[in-house]
């Protein structure tokens, strides 16, 4: 076995002896998951010819870890190419070890915060290759001051300021950008949500305005990269360079980077018109001619927010049970993974006519008018105060105890859920004929009024256009969403009323038509 295995070897088992010393709380608080040895081999490859072949390398690597980058740099650049390596590592529980393990070689780490370090002064300093697993530190951890502190150096650095809700690691991005030399190689391996949510439009305009982006390859959330990292990845390359003023980007999903699942050509004027980026490469997501979406037809709104669906949230025996008043209490519909059936139908009372039959705890009055008029449901509601009243949402509520205002909808959709496309839908729209309302684990979709008012006066268009709801594919509510490792994927509400409507379009004026108070309303939707 040669020496650089045995590094990569001993470093291997550097690395699990370490993690195993810190709880899974801890890491996930300072996003620490290191990048397995295969993948960070593949990288490396890459990166590598990116440069030109007798150019020499070096490398800088803004949160090393232990070094699992830099290993793989060893095993594919010849030892005589690499003119410096550096790397930063804020935590010295790791930093320290790994300084030890790589004494002998030319690798200097730096046991410092990378984010406060100042750049080398001239451009000779600089480096060629830049590669990184930033750490994945969601923006309420980044407390006291700092997130200030990085807003303000990062737009000085690269041009741009990111969002207050932006991850540490997009600011390690920006920063990075006075680290490289200019045609410089930079790969980031960073969570794929940046593509779509609003705090990563600035990236994705640092990517396309101030470096000329190469290629991103985004890994299928079906085959998680890191195995106690619940996110989706994706691999960003990009050269310390002015983009031209068109040019193409290469965008590839799932497989392995030299032989990734989809392949596709995007044009950067494309990628600047679009909010969304994960939709590509994936040739079967078609794009709509139609600029008509659900929101046009449909108020989009998360379900309900109790606060504690066990104390809140009971079934009609353990109202009973307690001798609790059912005036206080609305029907509600159970999670998805207990509709057995997408069509909820009612008994004689509005209820869901299913099993479980829960209902939600939703009062006005004060605990005094309790304790006078409704004794039962004040002892109650006193048993959970300890442990309910001070949680963040109930805190926020007068009383804590009521409840936010979610009418029942006839259409609902499903918020999250994992599926294979090739099996099952991911996202399931459902008809409900009763008078429940929802949690947050659904969106609502509330009929707009000339809408409301054809299916009060034709209840039979409810099933058809659920029916249409159910004919959107797949792969266009997927391109709306978001996707989480393992295969989680959600949908927001503005997502879901971006997404275009569809067949819903042809039908829905045809349906009007045939009422005549809504023409007059027709024509200011078309």
């Amino acid at each position: 076995m040669t020496r650089i295995k045995v590094n990569e070897e001993q470093r291997l088992t550097l690395q699990e002896k370490l993690d195993r010393q810190k709880t899974q709380a801890e890491r996930n608080r300072l996003g620490q998951f290191a990048t397995p040895t295969a993948l960070a081999r593949e990288i490396l490859q890459y990166g590598i010819q990116l440069l030109p072949k007798d150019e020499p390398v070096r490398f800088l690597d803004p949160a090393i870890g232990t070094g699992s980058f830099y290993s793989a740099l060893r095993e594919t650049a010849a030892a005589d190419r690499i003119e410096a390596a550096g790397g930063y590592e804020v935590d010295s529980f790791y930093g320290e070890p790994a300084k030890s393990l790589w004494s002998e070689t030319s690798l200097k780490i730096h046991i410092e915060d990378f984010t406060r370090a100042q750049p080398p002064a001239n451009e000779a300093g600089k480096y060629n290759l830049l590669v990184c697993n930033p750490p994945y530190v969601r923006h309420h951890h980044i407390i006291n001051g700092q997130k200030t502190r990085l807003q303000d150096r990062a737009e000085q650095t690269c041009g741009v300021r990111f969002n207050g809700l932006a991850g540490l690691y997009c600011y390690f991005v920006g920063l990075a950008h006075e680290w490289m030399r200019e045609d410089g190689a930079a790969g980031w391996l960073i969570p794929s949500e940046f593509m779509d949510v609003n705090y990563g439009r600035a990236l994705k305009s640092y990517l396309l305005n101030r470096v000329t982006l190469l290629r991103i390859h985004r890994f299928d959330p079906n085959e998680v990269q890191f195995r106690d990292a619940l996110v989706s990845s994706a691999l960003v390359w990009f050269r310390k360079k002015k983009p031209a003023a068109e040019y193409d980007i290469e965008f590839t999903f799932g497989g392995s980077l030299t032989e990734p699942k989809e392949s596709r050509l995007i044009p950067a004027k494309t990628l600047r018109h679009k909010d969304k980026w994960t939709g590509f490469p994936v040739r079967e997501a078609k794009e709509s001619a139609s600029t008509i979406t659900l929101s046009s037809l449909f108020t989009v709104k998360r379900g309900l927010a109790t606060g504690d669906n066990k104390f809140f949230i009971l079934s009609k025996e353990q109202i009973s049970g307690n001798g609790l008043p059912m005036q206080f209490f609305r029907p509600i519909l159970p999670g998805p993974r207990y509709l057995q059936a997408d069509e909820i139908p009612a008994d004689a009372s509005g209820n869901p006519d299913i099993s479980p039959q829960l209902f939600l705890l939703d009062c006005p009055l004060t605990e005094e008018q309790l304790a006078a008029q409704y004794p039962t449901l004040w002892k109650y509601l006193q048993s959970g105060k300890p442990s309910v009243s001070g949680r963040y949402l109930c805190s926020r509520r007068a009383p804590w105890y009521s409840q936010e205002k979610r009418p029942p909808s006839p259409f609902i959709c499903t918020y999250m859920g994992r599926g294979n496309l090739k099996k099952n839908r991911p996202f399931r729209f459902i008809l409900n004929h009763s008078k429940a309302t929802a949690a947050n684990v659904y969106l609502l979709l509330y009929p707009k009024p000339f809408l409301a008012n054809a299916l009060s006066r034709d209840p039979g268009l409810a099933k058809k256009i659920w029916q249409l709801l159910n004919k959107i594919s797949s792969e266009v509510l997927l391109a709306g969403g978001r996707v989480y490792g393992g295969g989680l994927y959600k949908l927001e509400p503005k997502e879901l009323g971006n997404i275009p409507a569809g067949e819903l379009l042809d039908f829905v004026p045809q349906a009007l038509r045939q009422v005549p108070v809504q023409r007059e309303l027709f024509k200011s939707f078309v």
